[in-house]
């Protein structure tokens, strides 16, 4: 299977651990998405986080090139508990050495009453294990999270878990993985 990855545009509420909150996008943040698809494809499936900020424009695209589209409540992004709609700065204010160790290894440190990393990397996967069996051979445009893209970049690039937030992904950002028969991610075609 191709696995087209589109991260979801800027949102209304801004940057910080967006997580589960449901934001919609900006103007700004539809035009990231639309000109990051303007000249890729073309696909076979369309599939979704349920989350407006990604659905809204999955609907959006599926409408277009005439395509259904399939929602996967496992690529939500990872939920960040008490952090939910912090930045960075606020937390660093009030628990600067918790943060510090969620940056340092996220697989060990779990944000305040949020989604253990290695929870959210096996429902992320579980996902992607499916998808690539329900949609062997098509190509597939998933539209989902900064949280989702990092870790499956991490794994295709065979990174050390403690790098997993050092995976660059900015808003709107489409990157190509290509799953083959054994559930193995490899980066491009």
């Amino acid at each position: 299977m191709i696995l087209d990855l589109l991260r979801h545009g800027e949102t209304e509420l801004g940057g910080g651990l967006r997580g589960s909150l449901d934001d919609a996008l900006t103007e700004h943040g539809w035009a990231q998405m639309r000109q990051a698809v303007a000249t890729a494809g073309p696909w076979d499936v369309l599939v979704s986080s349920p989350l407006q900020r990604c659905g809204l424009f999955a609907d959006e695209l599926g409408v277009r090139l005439g395509l259904p589209v399939q929602r996967e409540a496992g690529v939500r992004e990872l939920h960040f508990g008490e952090w939910e709609g912090c930045s960075a700065a606020q937390i660093m204010q009030t628990q600067p050495d918790a943060l510090g160790q969620f940056w340092n290894d996220p697989y060990a440190f779990t944000p305040p009453a949020g989604e253990p990393v290695l929870d959210f990397a096996e429902r992320v996967l579980g996902s992607i294990t499916r998808l690539a069996g329900e949609h062997a051979g098509k190509r597939v445009l998933l539209v989902t999270h900064g949280g989702v893209m990092r870790l499956l970049l991490a794994r295709a690039r065979g990174l050390p878990r403690e790098q997993l937030l050092q995976v660059e992904v900015g808003h709107g950002a489409l990157v190509r993985l290509s799953v083959t028969g054994d559930g193995q991610l490899r980066e491009g075609d």
